[in-house]
């Protein structure tokens, strides 16, 4: 797609802006939990999943190991999950919901609605469906590899995630979105 500069500065102040204002918003309800945003995702994985282990965490989440390593450590800190060696692997951690944890859910659900609605609330001309196929596309787009030919080793750039787990991902939030709509 070819896109000139004055459409290239709009589209990034936009995404700029809508992640700015995003993450404020997710940081305002998420804060009435005790919870910083990001760890959210982690606690949701895992009452979708069940016990997972760090790496699969950061895969289900969309963010690089380490911040999942953070962010389990703060919520094992507070009390709302616990970590245990894998009985499979060794090297692995898996990470589970605590009774506190669990018990939490249902008003993180309703924040992570609430957070959904507020963002939609206002829309103008562009229906929500509309919305969430743009947005599913810019996800599979910014997922996809940065040259025309294979990645060095097959392997992703710092920060850049898996567009099917992109995708996956935001799928889930839309449905979540629609159902609430309804």
């Amino acid at each position: 797609m070819d896109v000139e500069y004055e459409q290239a500065a709009a589209l990034n102040h936009a995404i700029r802006l809508i992640g700015i204002r995003h993450k404020a918003r997710a940081a305002a309800l998420l804060g009435r939990l005790g919870l910083h945003p990001g760890q959210e995702v982690i606690l949701l994985e895992l009452a979708e999943h069940g016990p997972r282990t760090q790496v699969q965490l950061a895969a289900g989440a969309g963010c690089e190991p380490p911040s999942v390593t953070l962010m389990v450590r703060k919520l094992e800190a507070v009390g709302l999950v616990s970590r245990a060696p894998s009985a499979h692997d060794g090297r692995a951690v898996v990470v589970r919901l605590t009774e506190r944890g669990t018990a939490l859910l249902p008003e993180l659900r309703a924040v992570w609605l609430d957070l959904a609605r507020r963002s939609v609330v206002d829309l103008g001309a562009t229906s929500l469906p509309t919305l969430l196929a743009a947005l599913a596309d810019l996800a599979a787009s910014l997922g996809a590899p940065r040259s025309p030919g294979p990645s060095v080793g097959g392997r992703r750039e710092p920060g850049e995630t898996d567009p099917r787990v992109d995708a996956e991902l935001l799928e889930d939030a839309a449905q979540m979105v629609v159902d609430g709509v309804r």
